[in-house]
């Protein structure tokens, strides 16, 4: 339904709390003298009438009756703007701002205004050559930014496009007077209410000023106060911390036990805490609302969560539009929501949260964030709406009614979403990945992303959104069956939809009996119902009697080919091919914000069975391009990075290309970066779907990471033109028996292995080569089941938890060579010849899996012979696999001995781009996935260069981004198990200066205070032991440790001393007591494998850490870098920013790279 508007006001109200800086109109000439990226023209993209501010409309009449009557606003005087991004991926500020970031600096351009952007997260679109003039690698923080202020001088800065690391900047940035000494413009929405929505005390203030109800909340800022408040609110309470992201630190509290210990971690890691009654159990809704400086407001979208209150809206089910609000409500809801944003003056874009009495009409407003999201991501790609693109002109002084919406480009960007279609949003959690972690969700997020499915229908919507969630699933069913359901129902976790289904399929619970345990609403319950109701007539059904009515209702209802096979007891093939002779295969629908309304032209598409005509033709051809789906540990923003580089350089070559994805944090799902995008799946059946109905030239599946590379080999058996490396390549390196032989062949080294069949085999093959040896199974992501054992005990309970990772493929037992170096190569080939390749070198050594690795590129310590035979080995196996595209390699290296060369062993190769390509891109100039393209399309294809060989005067530094503080429970301990959720990068004249830049880059890193305490524990027999101790006490740094095996070793070593404090492992706030007594600003803990369990010294310091927002150095090697580069700049530190200083690693990286490498 569309809604009504107003269009323009002719003066502004004065309202409390919003301040609207003096601005100056200024017609800027374009700047730029390379080639960037602007957002795509919009068809109905209309010129002013006598230069005045004109509705975008195709009606001469309207447009010059509306010069006469919109207001004329002064618009900020810029020709210079910084972007501040929002830093490393982590729990709680993931993709969502790559995707809006990217946009806002494309309507920058647009309007011909040089941007700056200072973001150190290496692997996104934003930071490529094509988006913002200067790019600097450095931390988000307010010293650093200043830095960068005081070099470029800006006219103006943009807050709202980096989460919640870039508001904090500014917040503090205005506090230390940098903006007005240096006459930088906050754009968009002002300062003033950027604190008074993280300030939650102000804020409830300011609601309380336009009557609307809050929930009841004291803000403290000491343990003692939070008990004060819950006293006198009442138990149950939540507890939010103020200027945090994700809910971090947040929770319930039912007692005054549970508040004391979580008060005590939530303040050390924000200034202030509120305590607020416990609503859980109400309806939790939101509305993304976008306003104007002239006080245009509309609503973009509005969600409701399938989970009531009491999980944090990243973890809950989400679906948009709201179903279960009555009209009423809906209304009451959406003007308290325009009301907020008037009174609080935000300019641009904003969400509100809010609590709904399932039973009445009361309700509470939760939270406000004026900035964008990760729900304005989400708002933004479900309805079509180019939210971030929109806040970006808005903040440059535009107005709703002029602005043309460039996805329908047919309409202004004062038209409210209307959709003829269900959205729905489930996280991704990676919980299981962790040992000891708590698999409950609550108010603090725990998800590592998210996908988002679209359907006619909840349930076609919502069984899509569960198999993208992982191609393990193949929809609504039992994948966990719990012994205590009533726990499991009734306290969310990231299994419960799971446990929701084993109640209904097997267990008979009934809608009621749900709605009493779980709170969710019937209506959703009822759609559950619906897929039982069908699941179970499939299951009843022999397949031959299948008709065509079951098969379309079946798949109406959202059920795969794969699923129905299952309850069938058939091959998929054979689904496939029943469907088919049925003549029943799915519709392909437009996104086009209007409901079809009003005649628009979008290319952003998804296929549904609920519907009977398409709304396009198929006669472009183009060539898909397979995304990387949902964000997890192992594949994240840098596989995005890849997919939306290939699918620009194959556009270059004159070609249409067909993006696939479902992740709406992503770049690849925009609307302008392909010239059709289905928001679809990504698994075999979606993908012949779309490639028969196209009748695409082929398909790309080497730059989406794993999930691609899953489906390779099916889709070539299936006829589809898989582009590049033959899949049968790509299945013999994926298959570890069938890569190693072929390795041997060629005379390119491996460590000893063997395929594990039994338990016997595996123990003598062990005592052979000796102890440790890597467990290894095949067709894996991220190293998951990947495992080193150091002894017999161990390897019997770690083969099992390989093989339940890929039961159909065989498992390898390797030797594993300790204190060996590890080294990443990326490489692109041609038809099997080496194009070009990067050898990037690990700080730590082997054992640490490479995505949690600190790379290194140049290579710091290894000889050019060396670098010759890795060049050597990329030549050999790109001709022994006979690669066209990208592929990587981790190589080991043992130092050289007894005059001999150093051995190289080849661990693992994938054949395709991986985590690492945007890393060495950019850090050498040359572009990897350009080159990959032209190899993979055969067009244009470079000729061969050894980038190795030139020499550079910078070093760069890739630093994994943990988000330990998120995972209560999980041991912080680095193994082959991949564990960080994103990555940093910088840039120094050495290893030291990048290092240094790069780790304070890292979200939540803090330097240690001088003359503060150290706590070092670990393993005494690792050599780095006291050089680690003796850089310390150098630097001034008391040792404490909690191991009496630490204290001995160090204080019998010359001139060392440490001293051993009691470390309490069960009593969190005791430990916390003991680490502010001795002023612990830095955990170093180098232990050789994870705790055995939770009540040892040495987890409890580990998580202490963590808990407590103290930096942990958990690797023996990154410790002496640590403690090197504190020697090189700790009492040399640019810290706390100095007005009218450089320091020598605050350039751009076209200064570090060079001109004749900004490629």
């Amino acid at each position: 339904m569309l809604r009504s508007v107003p269009l323009c006001r002719s003066s502004l109200a004065a309202r409390p709390l919003r301040t609207i800086p003096s601005l100056a109109a200024r017609r800027v000439a374009p700047t730029q003298t390379r080639s960037y990226a602007v957002a795509a023209p919009a068809v109905g993209s209309y010129g002013q009438v006598d230069g005045e501010p004109t509705l975008n409309s195709p009606s001469e009449l309207a447009r010059r009756i509306s010069a006469k009557v919109l207001p004329k606003l002064e618009k900020p005087d810029v020709k210079k703007v910084l972007v501040v991004g929002s830093g490393g991926l982590s729990i709680g500020q993931a993709g969502e701002f790559d995707y809006s970031g990217s946009q806002a600096i494309k309507a920058l351009r647009e309007s011909n205004i040089s941007t700056i952007l200072i973001n150190p997260n290496i692997a996104t679109i934003q930071t490529s050559h094509h988006l913002a003039n200067e790019i600097y690698f450095l931390p988000v923080t307010a010293d650093y930014v200043a830095y960068v202020l005081e070099k470029e001088r800006p006219d103006g800065i943009l807050l709202t496009f980096g989460g919640q690391s870039a508001l904090n900047v500014g917040i503090q940035l205005d506090k230390m007077g940098v903006l007005e000494r240096l006459g930088v413009k906050v754009l968009g929405t002002p300062i003033r209410t950027l604190e008074v929505s993280e300030d939650r005390d102000l804020f409830v203030q300011a609601l309380n000023e336009i009557d609307i109800p809050a929930a009841q909340s004291t803000a403290v800022s000491t343990i003692q106060d939070a008990l004060d408040a819950a006293k006198e609110i009442g138990y149950p309470i939540i507890l939010r911390s103020a200027f945090s992201l994700g809910g971090l630190g947040s929770g319930f509290a039912h007692d005054e036990e549970e508040l004391r210990n979580l008060a005590a971690k939530s303040l050390s890691l924000s200034p202030q805490v509120l305590i607020e009654k416990s609503l859980k159990g109400w309806k939790e809704v939101e509305y993304e609302v976008v306003r104007d400086a002239a006080d245009n407001t509309i609503i973009c979208c509005n969600m409701e969560n399938f989970d009531p209150l009491g999980t944090h809206t990243g973890d809950s089910i989400v679906v948009a539009p709201s179903q279960t609000l009555t009209d009423d409500e809906y209304h009451m809801l959406r003007s308290a929501a325009i009301k907020i944003v008037r009174h609080v003056g935000v300019v641009g874009e904003c969400n509100v949260q809010y609590a709904l009495d399932p039973e009445s009409r009361d309700y509470r407003v939760i939270e406000m964030n004026a900035r964008l999201s990760r729900s304005s991501a989400l708002a933004s790609k479900a309805t079509g709406y180019p939210l971030a693109y929109t806040a970006a002109k808005i903040a440059l002084g535009h107005t709703l009614p002029e602005l043309p919406n460039a996805v329908t480009k047919s309409t202004t960007a004062c038209f409210e979403p209307s959709l003829d279609y269900i959205v729905t949003k489930i996280p991704k959690w990676d919980l299981a990945k962790f040992q000891h972690v708590e698999r409950n969700v609550g108010s603090a997020m725990k998800s590592v992303g998210e996908v988002m499915a679209i359907g006619r229908t909840f349930e076609e919507s919502l069984q899509k959104a569960i198999r993208q969630v992982d191609p393990n699933f193949t929809g609504f069913d039992a994948y966990w069956k719990p012994e205590d359901m009533q726990t499991a129902l009734a306290n969310n976790n990231d299994r419960r939809l799971f446990a929701i289904a084993h109640s209904m399929l097997n267990l008979n619970y009934t809608v009621d009996q749900l709605h009493d345990i779980t709170k969710i609403d019937k209506w959703f319950l009822y759609k559950l119902e619906n897929i039982v109701v069908v699941y179970k007539q499939l299951q009843s059904t022999p397949f031959e009697k299948i008709d065509k009515d079951l098969i379309l209702t079946a798949k109406k209802t959202g059920f795969s080919d794969l699923h129905i096979s299952q309850l069938s007891g058939v091959k998929e093939n054979q689904v496939r091919e029943k469907r088919k002779s049925y003549g029943v295969t799915p519709w392909v629908k437009r996104i086009d914000t209007l409901a079809a309304e009003f005649p628009a032209y979008t290319n952003y598409l998804y296929t549904t069975y609920n519907a009977s005509t398409h709304d396009v033709d198929f006669n472009e051809n183009g060539t898909m391009v397979l995304g990387s789906g949902v964000y997890r540990i192992g594949s994240s923003v840098e596989f995005d990075w890849c997919a939306v580089t290939c699918s620009r350089a194959i556009r270059d070559l004159g070609k249409k290309t067909i993006m696939i994805n479902y992740n709406p944090e992503t770049v690849s799902t925009d609307f302008d970066e392909a010239d059709r995008l289905y928001f679809e799946e990504l698994g075999f059946e979606r993908v012949m779907d779309i490639y028969e109905m196209e009748q695409a030239e082929g398909v790309v599946v080497s730059v989406g990471g794993q999930l691609p590379q899953n489906i390779a080999l099916r889709l070539k058996n299936s006829g589809v033109n898989v582009l590049g490396t033959d899949p049968e390549q790509i299945d013999n390196a994926e298959d570890r028996h069938k890569f190693s032989s072929i390795l041997d062949s060629v005379g390119v080294d491996q460590p000893a292995w063997t395929e594990a069949t039994s338990l016997e085999s595996a123990k003598a093959f062990a005592a052979k080569v000796g102890y440790p040896v890597l467990i290894r199974p095949s067709y894996v992501l991220s190293g998951a089941a990947m495992n080193v054992v150091w002894d017999e005990a161990s390897l019997d309970k770690n083969l099992t938890a390989a093989t339940d990772v890929s039961p159909l493929h065989p498992v390898v037992i390797s030797q594993f060579i300790d204190n060996a170096q590890e080294i990443d190569v990326d490489a692109v080939a041609h038809n099997g010849e080496l194009l070009v390749h990067a050898v990037s070198e690990h700080v730590e050594n082997a054992g640490v899996h490479s995505g949690d690795a600190t790379l290194v590129l140049p290579p710091f310590s290894l000889p050019s012979t060396d670098l010759d035979r890795f060049k050597e080995i990329a030549q050999k196996v790109a001709k022994a696999f006979q690669i066209s595209g990208p592929f990587n390699m981790q190589i080991i290296r043992k130092p050289e001995e007894n005059g001999q060369p150093a051995e190289l062993k080849v661990i693992e190769c994938n054949l395709r781009a991986s985590r690492s390509f945007p890393f060495v891109s950019k850090v050498l100039g040359k572009n990897f996935i350009d080159v990959a393209a032209a190899a993979i399309m055969g067009e244009n294809v470079p000729a061969p260069v050894d980038l190795m060989k030139e020499r550079r005067d910078y070093v760069a530094i890739k630093v994994p981004q943990f988000s330990w503080t998120r995972l209560p429970g999980a041991d912080p301990f680095l193994g082959v198990e991949m564990a960080s959720t994103g990555e940093v990068a910088s840039f120094g004249k050495d290893v030291h200066e990048a290092y240094w830049a790069a780790l304070l880059s890292v979200n939540g890193f803090k330097l240690p205070k001088k003359n503060s305490g150290i706590l070092l524990g670990g393993d005494i027999s690792r050599s780095e032991m006291p050089t680690i101790a003796s850089n310390l006490l150098s630097l001034g740094f008391k040792l404490y440790t909690y191991d009496s095996k630490v204290e001995s070793f160090i204080n019998e070593q010359p001139n060392l001393a440490i001293k051993k404090i009691y470390v309490p492992v069960k009593d969190k706030r005791k430990l916390r007591e003991v680490l502010e007594e001795n002023e612990i600003s830095t955990v170093i803990d180098i232990a050789r494998s994870r705790a055995a369990s939770t009540s040892e010294a040495e987890y409890a310091a580990r998580r202490a850490a963590v808990d407590f927002g103290i930096p942990l150095i958990n690797n023996a090697k990154l410790a002496v870098l640590l403690t090197e580069t504190l020697q090189k700049k700790f009492h040399q530190s640019p810290l706390p920013y100095v007005e009218g200083t450089n320091p020598p690693e605050v350039k751009s990286w076209r200064e570090f790279v060079g001109e004749e490498r900004a490629y």
